[in-house]
C-alpha cells in the first residue's frame, strides 16, 4: 500500500455554499477564475492563484485498497477531519470549519447527498459581461443586486458531501483557521479521496 501525501494544500479553492460556506475576503484574488472556465485543480492551486496561506504538512491518505465501513470524524478545535474504514484511520485532512458567527454544528450525522460539481445557490461573484473583469468577489446574492452591465457566477464547491442540512464538506480555501460559514472546506486533493470513498449514510461525527 502507497501512503501519499499532500503537502502545501491549504490553498485556493473555491468555498461558498448552499446557504453555509463564505466567498472570502473582497480583493482575495482566489475567486478570479470563476465564470472563466475555471476547473478544480486550478482553484485549488493554479499559478493564477496566490499562495497558500500556510503549508499544509497534515494532510495525507493512506486507504487506497483497505476495506472496512467509512467513518469520519470532525475535530473543530484542531481544525482537522479524519477519515477511518473499519475502526482504522486512513487519512487525515486539514480543514477550514465555521467561524464563530456562522460554527459548524456539533453533533453525528450521516452524508445525506453526494454532488461532484456543486454550486452555491447563494453565494459567487460578479463579473462585468463585457470584459470579464472582477467587480466583486464576495457577493451574497440576497443582499446584492447584479449591476447593470455585470453577471453573477455561483461559486463552484467540488465534491460536496452534505451531512447537515446545508452544511457539508468540499474543496476550499483554507486561511489556516475556521473561516466559513459553516462548511468543511479541504484541500482539493483530500475532498476527492473523501468524497469517492463515503456513500449516502456514511457516519460524520463533529467534535
Amino acid at each position: 500500500m502507497t501512503t501519499v501525501k499532500f503537502f502545501n494544500l491549504a490553498t485556493l479553492a473555491v468555498c461558498a455554499g448552499v446557504v453555509s460556506c463564505s466567498v472570502g475576503s473582497s480583493g482575495s484574488g482566489y475567486m478570479a477564475g470563476v465564470g472563466g472556465g475555471m476547473r478544480p485543480e486550478q482553484a485549488t492551486g493554479g499559478t493564477s492563484h496566490p499562495k497558500p496561506a500556510i503549508p499544509d504538512d497534515v494532510s495525507y491518505w493512506d486507504g487506497d485498497g483497505v476495506q472496512g465501513a467509512p467513518l469520519i470524524r470532525i475535530n473543530r478545535e484542531k481544525q482537522k477531519a479524519y477519515f477511518y474504514k473499519g475502526g482504522v484511520l486512513v487519512g487525515v485532512s486539514s480543514i477550514s470549519s465555521g467561524n464563530e458567527d456562522h460554527a459548524t454544528p456539533k453533533g453525528r450525522y450521516r452524508i445525506t447527498e453526494k454532488d461532484k460539481d456543486h454550486h452555491s445557490s447563494l453565494y459567487g461573484v460578479f463579473k462585468d459581461k463585457a470584459t470579464g473583469q472582477m467587480l466583486d468577489d464576495n457577493v451574497d446574492i440576497r443582499k446584492k443586486k447584479v449591476p447593470a452591465g455585470a453577471v453573477y457566477y455561483p461559486a463552484p464547491m467540488p465534491n460536496f458531501m452534505r451531512f447537515a442540512g446545508a452544511v457539508g464538506m468540499h474543496t476550499g480555501y483554507l486561511p489556516g483557521y475556521a473561516a466559513s460559514h459553516g462548511c468543511i472546506r479541504m484541500p482539493h486533493e483530500m475532498s476527492e479521496k473523501f468524497f469517492d470513498n463515503v456513500q449516502i449514510g456514511t457516519p460524520v461525527i463533529v467534535e
